[in-house]
């Protein structure tokens, strides 16, 4: 079996480091694809310098796009040459930050006309991550394809989305519109609160106000004559002093919260490990009645219509029907492949990014 180069963390906080893997045949529907180019996430983050859920030596990554090289007897959608994008997560076969990946062809979607692979790989991770969370923590129906006239029965209820600048937040924003729901609010720094109006918030609130907790329930208040009530509340940054603490003081009973995981107890900074935690409860107060959850998006598969059409079908359809936009990306330059991983770390763990995805090479195309 041959080998290729991946980008590996051998311990918290220790330099990355670039290993030699085997590289395994596709079998089954799996498909093997030449990674072309990748985007971090703050879980990169929480691995390489928090060592959250790792067993060193692991390779890095989860969002990835190149060319299929390979095809299984049983893949049947798929072909060798097909530029395609996805995001994988369950073995060191479908980690992102290597040369070639083998996943399963339900984890791949073709990349459509008119965009790049440096769009595409800013969707799947947290596309997915939106959907999931819509669909099972706040228990809204998404209905695929969606129906002509499709008007929600909740879609005056209001949404508070807590980092609506956030990859996450910018496409629950994205797919809350095109759903139907009108009283959407979010909070991310003044700078992004144009866009995200044009996603489908209603209103921005710049979440570095000392006051932000109550100028949000101020808005509602005064939009829905003083009975308005926030129904479900997404914190897409899950930071326990940042967004989980002000965000205890807007939900009311009734209210459903869902926390991205881990919660964020101390922040990465250079020579400093992270504190994480998976208890959205720990350390702070919440009212009686609000029902609160961290959300594990690696548990979409356990539904078998997502599993199926998520990323294969809706993902890539959304995209190019102008649904969705790509996020912005900042393209992370270096020599070698290590030199890339380590930047894009350390700009991660700097804060040097806003609104934007952190992309980078993999791999050249080849002929």
């Amino acid at each position: 079996m041959s080998t290729h180069a991946a980008v590996v963390t051998i311990g918290p906080g220790l330099p990355l480091e670039i290993h030699q893997v085997k590289t395994p045949k596709a079998i089954g529907n799996q498909v093997k694809l030449r990674t072309e180019w990748t985007a971090s996430t703050p879980l990169d983050l929480h691995q390489a310098d928090g060592g959250l859920l790792v067993k060193s030596p692991q390779v890095l990554g989860d969002g990835f796009g190149g060319t299929v090289v390979e095809i299984g007897p049983e893949v049947s959608r798929l072909e060798v040459g097909d530029v395609v994008f996805g995001f994988g997560w369950r073995s060191q076969e479908e980690k992102a930050h290597q040369e070639y990946v083998v996943t399963n062809e339900y984890l791949l979607a073709k990349l459509p006309t008119g965009f790049s692979l440096q769009e595409a790989v800013t969707l799947p991770n947290n596309f997915v991550t939106a959907w999931h969370t819509l669909t099972k923590e706040a228990g809204l129906n998404l209905p695929w394809p969606k129906p002509e006239n499709h008007k929600p029965q909740t879609r005056d209820q209001w949404i508070l989305v807590w980092g609506g600048s956030s990859s996450v937040g910018q496409y629950i924003l994205q797919v809350l519109k095109y759903y139907g729901y009108k009283n959407v609010v979010a909070t991310a720094s003044k700078a992004h609160h144009e866009r995200l109006r044009t996603y489908g918030a209603k209103e921005c609130f710049d979440y570095r106000n000392g006051d932000v907790s109550d100028e949000v329930q101020k808005f509602i208040s005064l939009q829905s004559n003083g009975n308005g009530h926030i129904s479900f509340i997404v914190d897409c940054i899950g930071s326990r002093t940042s967004s989980i603490s002000p965000i205890s003081k807007i939900a009311k009973p009734g209210t459903d919260v869902a926390i991205m995981l881990p919660v964020i107890v101390k922040d990465a900074a250079v020579g400093i490990k992270p504190e994480l935690s998976m208890d959205v409860d720990e350390g702070v107060s919440w009212a009686d009645g609000v029902e609160r959850r961290g959300v594990r998006t690696h548990f979409y598969l356990d539904n078998q219509f997502l599993a199926d059409k998520l990323q294969p079908e809706i993902m890539p359809s959304l995209l190019e029907k102008g649904v969705i936009k790509p996020n912005d990306q900042l393209i992370v330059e270096g020599d070698t492949l290590l030199e890339r991983a380590e930047k894009a770390l350390s700009k991660l763990r700097n804060k040097e990014v806003s609104g934007a995805r952190l992309v980078w090479r993999i791999a050249a195309a080849q002929n």
